[in-house]
């Protein structure tokens, strides 16, 4: 829980910018492509306020002139216009909202697919730090955060013009007076000044209080069969109790925090109005101005405080938009660390599926590698297993074949030629990997299976499946290839999720198979299944195999035993017992696995 409060105390620092030059820079190179709706929605909010003007003036003619003696031609002609502004009215009104909505949604799902797209192409270094609930905010409540303020940006535009143009032609009509309306906004700005600091602060504390709480229960949720075991419900139901109700009272002070200046405003509108009334009354029986132009002033005041009172909300609208955008555009700005070189070459399917470490230095924090100094080869066709104890560096060294991450020192080379030198896609096609957990996507069972290879015939599928023995269980399934799977095949046993993520590397038809601990959580009967089916599926392709059951990989061409990131062992099951080094003396101390070994074992069978 520490760490959550932490992290997004980090994001409320920028939470209290009203503006972001940066950020709204950013989110016009989207816009940048609907700049032509863009100006005919401005053009409609130009001329929706230019018809919220006209009217009390078209009000103060029919007064003044339409309604003196011989008035009759004016008052009528001032109703055809008075009929020809409403009419304007709405159809700007119409224009502005169809358009701007719709460009914001086009900007959105602009933001959305580029941010899909980055994410698939970010490092996994990145993944492997980022908490999936932040990313997962970013692409869905930051992103509808800056859909509200696409909607409503124009809008403010409008509330701007809206106010000054008051401003204008209540001078215009009479001076005196319209200094006297517009004497009470020093009023209104003092109190918007002490306002927007407790305001922006109550925002802050909202939003960090929700942000709390909705990681709380997301853990929650993810963890419940933790709570459940530990019988943790009650004592996390009490806490999250009280998160809730901080959550309420942050969010209810910010409420009413919120909606202090309306109150202000409203009250303000009507001082103005009474000034208008006592005072343009006076003025009005000394002759100086019409009745016509007393009844414009007040109808121009109840206009006048209406985009104050709309700019006032759209303030906090303006802060959630810019620490949205600040975090959206981190995201697309996260840099892709394992990019394909301009001369990359296609790895082409005639390629044989030779795999060398030369070298090899790594560490997901350099400064603390997890393979030094690795070299070893693995011939086309063959089959080798890696094994150690954990943290030997096992499944780093097979990312790096993929090339999920590249090297600090030394090379990787898959059919002869640098993992960093070739296309990160043909790299793909010609690697097939099963990991130690699979995941499963919603969808039929064919659909997974064929997943990476969605040119597969439905026959290329069963013929995997059968080759790895789930065409039984499969077809046992409700509707057999067509049965839909829950989230992450939530509805498949664990072992039954490993064969069809088995199958999906299979009818790859790769050049290179990477299992990695692929058999580690299937039982021994369907393990057995798999053991038979490889002997004839490996034929012709090079097998990377990394298993911590000793049992599983004695039939490898060679085993190669890594320690702490280094290569101690290399050679068959026989040579290696032969040599009576660490593999042979812990395989006579008959432990199943590497992760059944006591933590001084590695130590004594290696003699140190």
């Amino acid at each position: 829980m520490l760490a959550v409060v932490g992290s997004h105390r980090i994001e409320e620092e920028i939470f209290g910018r009203a503006f972001d030059g940066k950020v709204v820079s950013r989110i016009w190179e989207f816009v940048r492509p609907y700049r032509p709706q863009v100006g005919i929605a401005v053009a409609a909010v130009v001329l929706f306020t230019l018809t919220q003007l006209a009217i009390p003036l078209l009000i103060r003619v029919a007064i003044d002139y339409g309604m003196a003696p011989g008035g009759g031609g004016i008052l009528i002609w001032t109703m055809v216009g008075f009929a020809a502004v409403i009419l304007l009215n709405f159809a700007a009104s119409w224009v502005q909202e169809a358009v701007t909505g719709r460009v914001a949604e086009h900007v959105l799902f602009d933001i959305r697919r580029q941010m899909f797209a980055h994410l698939q192409r970010v490092s996994l270094s990145f993944m492997d730090k980022t908490e999936v609930g932040r990313l997962m905010s970013r692409l869905q409540g930051d992103v509808n955060s800056m859909q509200e303020f696409l909607e409503t940006s124009v809008l403010s535009v409008g509330d701007i013009l809206l106010l000054f143009g008051i401003v204008g032609v209540m001078l215009y009509l009479d001076w005196q007076l319209g200094l006297l309306v517009v004497a009470v906004l020093p009023v209104l700005l003092i109190v918007r000044v002490l306002w927007l600091t407790r305001a922006r602060a109550a925002f802050m504390a909202a939003h960090e209080a929700n942000s709390i709480t909705n990681g709380a229960l997301a853990e929650a949720i993810h963890g419940v069969r933790a709570v459940q075991a530990m019988d943790r419900g009650p004592l996390n139901h009490q806490l999250y109790g009280k998160l809730v109700e901080n959550n309420y009272q942050a969010h209810l002070w910010a409420s009413r925090l919120a909606q202090v200046m309306i109150p202000v405003v409203d009250t303000l509108t009507g001082v103005a109005m009474a000034v208008v009334v006592v005072v343009g009354g006076t003025i009005v029986t000394s002759g100086r101005i019409d009745v016509g132009v007393m009844v414009a002033f007040l109808f121009y005041i109840q206009r006048f405080f209406d985009p104050i009172r709309s700019l006032t909300m759209q303030y906090s609208v303006m802060q959630r938009a810019m620490a949205s955008g600040h975090r959206l555009t981190e995201v697309l700005d996260v840099p892709v660390a394992v990019e394909d070189k301009p001369d990359a070459v296609e790895l082409r399917p005639e390629d044989d599926g030779a795999v060398e470490f030369r070298n090899v230095t790594f560490g997901y924090n350099p400064k603390h590698p997890v393979l030094r100094n690795v070299s070893f080869k693995v011939k086309s066709g063959e089959t080798v297993a890696l094994v150690g104890p954990t943290g030997s560096g096992k499944s780093s060294a097979m990312s790096l074949v993929h090339r999920f991450y590249d090297v600090q020192d030394g090379a990787v080379l898959v059919a002869g030629r640098d993992v960093r030198d070739v296309t990160q896609a043909s790299l793909g096609r010609h690697i097939a990997m099963v990991l130690q957990e699979p995941f499963l996507f919603t969808g039929s069972v064919m659909d997974n299976i064929r997943y990476s290879s969605h040119w597969a015939s439905d026959e290329d599928v069963r013929e995997a499946a059968r080759a790895v023995g789930a065409h039984d269980f499969i077809e046992a399934l409700p509707d057999g290839y067509d049965t839909i799977l829950d989230e992450r095949g939530g509805n498949l046993s664990l072992g039954q999720r490993q064969l069809l993520s088995f199958a999906r590397a299979l009818v790859a038809d790769a050049r290179i198979l990477v299992l990695d601990e692929a058999t580690a959580n299937i039982d021994s009967y369907t393990e057995m299944q798999i053991q038979k089916a490889l002997r004839t599926l490996l034929e012709g392709r090079t097998g990377l195999v990394i298993a911590h059951r000793l049992a599983t990989i004695r039939n490898a061409d060679r085993i190669v035993v890594l320690r702490n990131g280094e290569v101690i062992e290399e050679g068959n099951h026989d040579a290696l017992m032969a040599e009576g080094g660490m593999y042979s003396r812990l395989y006579d101390l008959n432990y199943a696995s590497f992760d059944d070994l006591p933590e001084d074992a590695a130590d004594r069978a290696t003699g140190t």
